[in-house]
């Protein structure tokens, strides 16, 4: 059957920078270590398992410098080893705990079945998990695009210079570690404004992803709606976010992830089991954190966590099933409405956080896996193509300027600039300009190789501080001080290096230790701040 429409998801996988290798269970790399498990294991697992029956997955993924940095950490790949054992030594006890009790014994050998795949995947590939990634584009089975170096919400960046760091690094990155350049770029938050056109454009990037109301508001000529491709005056590619098939798989309010079926998030073994019984598997503080072991379901909205019902994975995998084929028959009904109106066939543009797969969502590898086989063995007229391949078969794109626009709260720039955070811009600002003028001052001198390092370290400094993470963090009250603490030591650190430069004092031993806890970026010159010269 001849397809009425095409389909384009794009999964964005991002973490912030965390390393501490000098704490054995620091909680903060616990954000880490389960979306390993819970999330990229998984996704990786069902991409490899479709390529292998001959059915191309054709999906777009997003994977930001911070995480690619993350998942080439050696330090980090042994301390998921620990996890991962950890996990299975608890899971064996809770097998035999769960022996008498039937429907908690199948959930707890679920989890033994995830932690085993996320073990022997690990061991496969050396603890690498790009090789694999790499293998797929490399065979047209997927495409992998960049995100900003470190996070930062670029219309949040005030200096130019800022912004072409973050662009620039990100695709330097990318070569780095995929051994080609990148072709498209996901802006962080999906926060897009015109001045960023050119900065992408000098950057060598083909195409990015805009907010469905930056289009829709833009008061132009956009004939296609958010189901065509765009492109801007200097030709930069834009795909525009379709809002209704992100919310049906983006919101547990009104879509599938709040199905009563559904695993709870927020109940956790880690604060249901007795204390003694689990003390071995928490930090050194012995303080209760989340251990992944989440044995109850939604059960409905409403009720409280101490009345949720046990999970039944059979059950979910029932309504996984039936909200696929949903989700399926929404996107013809769009296609068929779309072409009934406008005579040309869409294109589906669905973004969401890969996070959302597995982690927050703990049914979304599967749903998104039956999603894949279901058009293939249903013979359903619709097909998923990668951004590149679709610029690269489609006519022209209409020129077009889309407004400001993010996918946040409101969809602005509120959840990253407002009462709760704004007092850290005034420090990222300082920060970044004083890079920017330290470089200008240094951009033509032969440095001596401790200085270069040093300048090269609050050139990392800097860009770890323009994240967007920390002041998201800060706004929705989660791990608030960590987050405060991080921004103000890279700020520290940035500008305490610069001055020690200029000083002539630089403390190698004190250096040696930044360079080993924010080791991202190994070729990053810190010239990339210098501001670009005029004649």
């Amino acid at each position: 059957m001849s397809s009425r429409g095409s389909l384009m998801f794009v999964l964005h996988a991002h973490l912030p920078y965390v390393n501490h290798p000098a704490d054995s269970s620091f909680l903060e790399e616990n954000w880490f270590f389960e979306a390993v498990a819970e999330t990229y294991v998984p996704i990786i697992s069902l991409l490899e398992r479709l390529a292998s029956e001959g059915i191309r997955p054709g999906v777009a993924l997003s994977i930001s410098p911070t995480l690619g940095a993350m998942l080439e950490n050696e330090e980090l790949e042994e301390k998921m080893a620990c996890y991962l054992g950890s996990r299975l030594e608890l899971i064996a006890k809770e097998l035999e705990r769960a022996k008498d009790d039937p429907a908690l014994l199948k959930t707890v050998k679920l989890y033994q079945k995830l932690y085993e795949d996320a073990a022997a995947l690990m061991h496969k590939y050396s603890g690498d998990l790009i090789t694999p990634l790499k293998s797929l584009q490399h065979a047209g089975q997927i495409e992998i695009i960049t995100t900003a170096a470190t996070h930062a919400v670029l219309p949040l960046l005030t200096r130019p210079e800022a912004v072409r760091a973050q662009l620039a690094v990100a695709a330097e990155d990318y070569f780095d570690r995929f051994n080609q350049k990148p072709s498209g770029f996901w802006l962080p938050e999906c926060a897009y404004e015109p001045r960023l056109n050119s900065s992408l454009k000098l950057s060598g990037f083909a195409y990015t992803f805009a907010e469905s109301h930056s289009v829709e508001f833009s008061g132009q000529d956009a004939s296609g709606g958010v189901h065509a491709p765009y492109r801007t005056s200097n030709d930069v590619g834009l795909f525009v976010r379709d809002a209704a098939s992100s919310r049906e798989v983006w919101s547990a309010q009104f879509g599938y992830p709040g199905d009563p079926a559904y695993r709870e998030f927020y109940r956790d073994f880690g604060y249901d089991g007795e204390y003694e019984y689990l003390r071995p598997y928490f930090g050194s503080d012995g303080a209760r954190r989340p251990l992944g072991l989440k044995y109850h379901r939604i059960t409905g909205a409403g009720t409280d966590l101490a009345a949720k019902q046990y999970y039944d994975p059979d059950a979910a995998q029932a309504r996984v099933e039936a909200h696929a084929a949903d989700f399926l028959e929404r996107r013809i009904k769009q296609a068929d409405d779309f072409y009934a109106e406008r005579g040309t066939r869409p294109l589906i543009v669905s973004c969401y956080d890969a996070e959302l797969f597995g982690h927050w969502w703990f049914e979304g590898p599967a749903f998104l896996e039956t999603v894949i086989r279901k058009i293939r063995a249903d013979r359903l007229p619709l097909q998923f193509v990668t951004p590149s391949e679709y610029l690269n078969s489609c006519q022209e794109p209409r020129e077009i300027t889309p407004g400001s626009s993010s996918w946040g709260e409101n969809g602005y720039f509120d959840p990253w600039v407002n009462e709760t955070n704004d007092f850290i811009y005034h420090a990222v600002y300082a920060a970044t300009d004083k890079m920017i003028e330290t470089a200008n001052r240094f951009r033509n001198q032969d440095l001596p190789g401790l200085s270069l390092r040093a300048l090269n370290q609050a050139a990392r400094e800097t860009l770890l501080a323009q994240s967007s993470d920390w002041a998201f963090l800060l706004y929705i009250g989660s791990h608030a001080q960590y987050a405060k603490s991080r921004l103000e030591d890279h700020v520290a650190n940035a500008i305490k290096l610069l001055g020690d430069v200029i000083e002539k004092k630089v403390d190698e031993t004190a250096l040696n230790k930044l360079e080993q806890r924010n080791s991202l970026f190994p070729r990053l010159d810190f010239r990339i701040f210098a501001s670009v010269s005029k004649f």
